[in-house]
């Protein structure tokens, strides 16, 4: 008969009695872990609600401390009540024993969280994210005599000079394994994220880092902008290298079984406000409006980001935390972008410059002196401009201006060159324009030998001669070179040609005289005209003037000594007096001082030198 039809069969007579069934010994080595368990949990069971109002910390001393062996007790208990509870489970779902079991481990889970909180909060100092990235760029080992029996060697691994870090760290450990085993993952979680991202924001926040929008970025005076962007060049430096690092480690070390997944998304909410401050800041300020001042702080912003790259790609390596890898690029982008805008401002800027003033005495001119200390600022940058012009259309420009035996196509490096070429470019041919407000051509061509050499000199004594390179100054030296011979040949015409091509050859006496005196007063004049003129490099100018005295003294000295006679009343100058008046001239003011340009005299003003 079966099962079906036994319990459709009434009986005649009453049935007898139920019969407990027999309990087997499984069955009471599972008692035996459940009333081991209470014993220990009842005994750290925390404060009831109400009492926990006005203490939040149990009275009991805390579970971890010590010689925590008996943490080791409750935690092993815990574990061991897991696993009764799951062959309870498998056996009858619906058993007394099952149900206390629960409950118990209600309680242990309520005294772990307690734990789990005060640890966290009582080692902020301890848990600085610094301690805890120095600690893990190391390799030391150490074991804590106390606690070796408790915990194993790996959860002493950050282990050092200060072992209550370590200690701290290890405690985190196992509760928080023991409270994701026993599917408590999401309370431990919460616990953690909310002291630590607390953390975080109050290091960034003494940084100086502060969630500001566009709008309030944008109505800052640049000199309190330029502060703030100060601050967080300095800021960013520790919270990668230091803050966020410190966090992942810490994290990783805490969470680091069984669920990978745990990790990253505690990483994650811990992080993810405090990224968005620190990146947002740039990519404002990279939004705000573009003025030449600004170039170099936002070179600065750029270059931060890049130097601290590969730092950010390690650290927020996640797939959760891969939209603050992309806020990172993204704000060096819109720096990028910034930048470019710039270039293009400065390069306009250039070209519209409409001063009709001519420089007195053919020096250097302003624009000169502004544009290339600007672009020599700008190749202390040259790593972060080569990667922000890559790419960018080149003007048409002669390949002979700018390329060099050894440029390379699609070389970053080439391109910068190209760039920093047509910029350069750019000022020389404005300076051929302000030459024309000369009406003495000789002076046009010294103004122009003049700003050339300051070119030159300028390139040869920053980056710009790295990037430029040595066949680009040699033909732009040559170049000051031809000026002066221009200047030369004009500014002298009316003397050098006065004194015959053979001065020992014969000629009548009149003849002689005459040539004196016209030679006296086209010298006078030259002298008198070229006293007000200037040129500012003393090395350039003492070249010039022993070029023209080599030209011209020793001609005058043979003709001098063969014609004197006869010609005495006539007679100006003694041949040695050719060499004074010649020093006289090109110093602007009369009076030549020897010595290179002074560095004072290359500095750019006060605005635009680099930050």
């Amino acid at each position: 008969m079966g099962l079906k039809h036994i319990f459709l069969f009434k009986p005649s007579s009453p049935l007898p009695p139920s019969i407990p069934p027999t309990k087997t010994f499984s069955d009471s080595l599972m008692e035996e872990d459940i009333e081991t368990a209470r014993s220990l949990i009842n005994k750290w069971d925390p404060l009831s609600p109400s009492d926990q109002l006005q203490c939040p910390f149990p009275k009991t001393p805390p579970l971890f401390s010590n010689t925590r062996q008996e943490a080791k007790q409750y935690l092993d208990a815990v574990k061991t009540l897991q696993s009764t509870m799951q062959c309870l489970v498998a056996q009858d779902s619906s058993s007394v024993n099952l149900v206390q079991a629960q409950l118990l481990m209600q309680l242990a889970m309520k005294r772990l969280e307690t734990e789990f909180h005060r640890i966290l909060a009582e080692n902020r100092d301890n848990l600085n994210p610094e301690s805890v990235s120095a600690r893990s760029s190391t390799d030391l080992r150490s074991s804590v005599s106390d606690y070796d029996d408790d915990f194993s060697e790996d959860d002493f691994r950050f282990a050092a000079a200060d072992s209550i870090s370590a200690v701290a760290m290890a405690s985190l450990k196992a509760i928080a394994e023991c409270m994701i085993s026993a599917g408590y993952s999401k309370e431990c979680v919460k616990i953690y994220v909310a002291t630590r991202k607390s953390i975080v924001d109050e290091a960034l926040n003494h940084l100086g880092v502060e969630k500001l929008s566009f709008s309030q970025v944008q109505k800052m005076d640049w000199e309190v902008l330029e502060l703030r962007i100060k601050h967080w060049l300095n800021a960013v430096k520790v919270a990668v290298g230091t803050l966020f690092h410190g966090e992942r480690t810490l994290c990783e070390y805490v969470f680091s079984s069984p669920e990978r997944k745990i990790v990253e998304s505690c990483f994650s909410d811990i992080c993810r406000e405090g990224t968005t401050s620190l990146f947002g800041f740039p990519e404002n300020v990279a939004k705000c409006k573009k003025t030449p001042e600004k170039m170099f702080r936002t070179l600065d912003l750029y270059e931060a980001i890049s130097n601290n790259w590969q730092q950010i790609e390690s650290i927020f390596s996640f797939e959760s935390t891969s939209s603050i890898r992309s806020h990172a690029i993204a704000s060096q982008v819109r720096l990028g972008e910034a930048v470019r805008t710039m270039l293009l401002d400065f390069e306009t800027a250039i070209q519209k410059e409409s001063s009709k003033t001519p420089v007195p005495g053919g020096g250097i001119h302003p624009l000169t002196r502004y544009v290339m200390n600007y672009i020599a600022f700008l190749a202390d940058y040259s790593d972060a401009l080569a990667d922000i012009v890559a790419d960018w259309p080149q003007h048409p420009m002669p390949e002979s201006y700018y390329r060099s035996a050894n440029h390379e196509e699609n070389n970053p490096s080439s391109e910068l060159a190209e760039r920093i070429a047509w910029l350069i470019l750019v000022l020389l041919c404005k300076l051929d324009s302000k030459a024309e407000l000369y009406n003495d051509v000789a002076l046009s061509y010294l103004f122009l030998a003049n700003n050339m050499q300051y070119v030159v000199i300028k390139v040869r004594k920053s980056n710009l001669g790295f990037i430029l390179g040595e066949d680009w100054l040699t033909k732009h030296e040559s170049k000051v070179k031809g000026y002066v011979t221009k200047y030369e040949r004009v500014g002298w015409s009316k003397v050098l040609p006065l004194l015959p091509e053979n001065p020992t050859a014969e000629m009548p006496a009149e003849q002689a005289r005459a040539i004196f005196q016209i030679f006296n007063v086209a010298f006078r004049d030259a002298c008198r005209t070229q006293f007000s003129w200037v040129v500012s490099d003393p090395k350039l100018r003492d070249e010039i003037k022993m070029s023209i005295a080599s030209k011209l003294e020793a001609k005058y000295r043979e003709f001098y000594e063969k014609k004197r006679v006869g010609s005495e009343s006539v007679i100006e100058f003694e041949p040695y007096d050719l060499g004074n008046y010649l020093c006289d001239i090109l110093c602007g003011t009369g009076q030549c001082q020897s010595g290179s340009v002074s560095s004072h005299s290359l500095s750019p003003p006060h605005s635009f030198k680099r930050p």
